[in-house]
């Protein structure tokens, strides 16, 4: 796996997590979706995304995006 597919594989983790915590637990929870969103929104400009950071710590391999 390369740190494209890391970085959206864990995004898509916190989306649809968030959104089950919202649906049982409290609404509330639904901020972390907007945040995840809005974090995959800037990386696309910008390119600094800090979840492809803490993975290349862990040493996966870079792949296209985030190099």
């Amino acid at each position: 796996m390369n740190l494209d597919r890391a970085v959206m594989l864990f995004a898509g983790f916190i989306v649809l997590t968030s959104l089950v915590m919202a649906h049982w637990v409290h609404p509330g929870w639904v901020w972390l979706t907007a945040f995840a969103g809005a974090n995959l929104v800037q990386a696309s400009f910008t390119g600094f995304c800090p979840a492809a950071i803490v993975f290349k710590r862990f040493g996966v391999r870079s792949g296209p995006a985030f190099r």
